[in-house]
């Protein structure tokens, strides 16, 4: 099985061209050695993945081939997720302090407070 249609079926991306994107793009590399996948790549059953998904790099281990996309809850059946709870620590905090929060009846930011809140983020 081709390595973007694996990550399709799996569900880790949820379309196949955004797989083989991923992995032209250098986003999909074996843990073994670190070399980047392409599309195409055979699919072996025991090998690791590392996948960057945005922000998150997860990785996994595949256990079976699946004949198509599966649903969701059988797709333990045909990896393991071994991204180690850290990493999506990491991303829930980053995710609960991604947007300000002004109190209500504030109105819009100001020219010098939009400067000072793109200050902070950015810098």
């Amino acid at each position: 099985m081709r390595l973007d249609k694996y990550l399709w079926a799996v569900r880790i991306y949820k379309t196949r061209s955004l797989a083989a994107d991923a992995c032209q793009n250098g986003r999909v590399k074996l843990v073994d050695d670190g070399r980047e996948l392409k599309p195409a790549h055979d699919v072996k059953v025991g090998e690791r993945y590392s996948v960057n998904i945005d922000q998150l790099h997860k990785e996994i281990e595949v256990l079976a081939l699946p004949p198509n996309r599966v649903g969701a809850p059988l797709v333990q059946g045909f990896m393991i997720d071994r991204t180690p709870e850290e990493e999506y620590e990491r991303i829930r905090m980053a995710r609960q302090y991604a947007f300000e929060k002004r109190d209500r009846g504030a109105g819009r930011p100001t020219k010098r407070e939009r400067r000072e809140i793109e200050e902070f983020k950015y810098k």
